[in-house]
């Protein structure tokens, strides 16, 4: 079975949230099972980390995207990457979506339809002559548009878009319609209009021939008008019909405390010493005072979803009971600002390092005794699996994937509402746990016994792949 993967994220090469993770971990879980291969933008990071591309076939330009190259490379560990070849729109400084500054690029819909005119081309067999796709997987609202230019162009290749977060969908102007060679006759409520404006990933919600999302829980939670985003009528309407499934992600397997050398000191279950060791460097790096009280550690998009303003307005109560905090992430400006200051006001007991650097976030999880993650809502959230592995218990809003992966009073605590008083009240449970030593342990004990293995989710994913192709 042949599946093309199309992401605009992967681990290998470059990332800005979780779906560079689940790129890099899902296609490989899959090998087993298919024929899988990725294709990405060819950003300045994926060329410069590849040893060798072969040009397999190149795109003609259409309406006002110019023409292209398709490469075909491959992992370290040789799995096959397609790199779309175009300097002027994918050779650029800052991330894949935005400028140094943090702004979006102007031409987003011009890269990203690229992307998906390309693939769709690819997934028909018209690109690279030695091989074409059974299925195509595409993610999130960037490669939205993949199983609509097969559906204009007459491609009989079954497609799934998996939904990492609703929340991004790719809105532009109606004149971008044109702009990426799109019909006019698509362009309407039962299409990719969306309030007068072109929706990349409403146009995959339409096309896709089935829709998936990353837990069942925000399976459900997107389809109500608290957390649909104005797509929940549409989001019903697939489910109801059995099309849209909600798949855990998983994590891989290189998080696991015993083995992970980017850690100050490895540790298994049970080896609390260990465990203090991180503790004992992650205070050291980041400034922090000597202490016996607990330490709340935060890996995350520094963004409005993930409820760092609650955090903020419970440092005070949090510092004041003995606790420190430390955060590593990257985000919104003012977010990043309120950060610091707060850093400055308490440099004793709050380490803030602005960026991300993935041996800092592992130390972080290995030291910390809590994760907190007060997320609005999590359609998935990684961050409570990898922190569950390395001992450190999340403190959780129950939405999405937190509520599917948190056992609370076990594992973690889960609170009701993205409150401060609710988070504060998740909090001071975590704080009465760290008092009473046996049960911090025998909670330890049970976070680190859990697995999140990318295997189950590939095998939900290899089975829906079937079945879509047997139908």
């Amino acid at each position: 079975m042949r599946v093309l993967f199309v992401t605009t994220e992967m681990d290998d090469f470059v990332r800005v949230g979780g779906l560079a993770a689940v790129s890099a971990a899902l296609p490989r879980a899959l090998r087993s099972h298919t024929d899988v291969r990725i294709m990405l933008p060819g950003y300045r990071d994926v060329i410069e980390q590849l040893t060798h591309i072969e040009i397999v076939g190149r795109c003609d330009p259409l309406a006002e995207m110019p023409g292209c190259a398709l490469g075909r490379s491959s992992t370290r560990d040789g799995l096959p990457v397609y790199v779309l070849l175009c300097d002027e729109l994918y050779d650029r400084p800052g991330n894949p979506y935005g400028d140094e500054s943090g702004q979006d690029w102007a031409d987003n819909d011009i890269r990203f339809g690229r992307l998906a005119a390309a693939a769709a081309e690819l997934a028909a067999g018209t690109l690279d002559k030695s091989w074409a796709a059974d299925l195509v997987h595409a993610n999130d609202w960037q490669a939205a548009l993949v199983p609509a230019y097969l559906a204009w162009r007459g491609v009989d290749v079954p497609s799934i878009l998996t939904i990492h977060n609703l929340a991004y969908q790719g809105l532009f102007p109606r004149e971008s319609l044109r702009r990426i060679g799109a019909p006019e006759s698509s362009f309407h409520i039962d299409g990719l209009e969306f309030y007068d404006k072109l929706s990349f990933l409403k146009g995959g919600l339409v096309y896709a021939s089935h829709l998936t999302t990353v837990s069942s829980t925000y399976a459900k939670e997107i389809t109500t008008s608290e957390l649909g985003c104005g797509l929940e009528g549409l989001l019903r309407q697939r489910s109801n019909a059995h099309e849209l499934t909600g798949i855990l992600n998983g994590i891989d397997e290189s998080w696991d405390p015993r083995y992970c050398q980017q850690l100050a000191q490895p540790f298994g279950a049970g080896d609390w010493d260990g465990k203090k060791a991180n503790a004992d460097y992650v205070r050291k790096q980041f400034g922090l005072a000597v202490s016996r009280g607990p330490m709340f550690g935060i890996v995350a998009r520094l963004v409005h979803q993930k409820g760092i303003d609650l955090v903020l307005e419970a440092a005070d109560e949090i510092v004041g009971a003995g606790g420190q905090i430390v955060v590593t992430g990257t985000g919104e400006p003012a977010i990043e600002r309120a950060l610091m200051d707060a850093h400055r006001r308490r440099p004793d007991s709050i380490g803030v390092a602005i960026g991300f650097n993935d041996a800092q976030a592992r130390r972080i999880f290995a030291g910390s005794d809590f994760t907190l993650m007060p997320s609005r809502f999590e359609p998935c959230g990684l961050s409570q699996m990898y922190a569950q592995r390395f001992g450190s218990l999340p403190i959780g809003h129950q939405t999405g994937g937190l509520a599917e992966t948190i056992t609370d009073g076990e594992t973690g605590f889960l609170f009701e509402k993205p409150s401060a008083e609710s988070f504060l009240g998740g909090v001071k449970r975590a704080f009465s746990a760290f008092r009473r030593t046996e049960q911090l342990n025998a909670m330890r004990l049970s976070a680190m016994a859990r697995s999140f293995s990318w295997n189950l989710s590939a095998a939900c994913y290899n089975a829906l792949y079937r079945k879509m192709l047997a139908s």
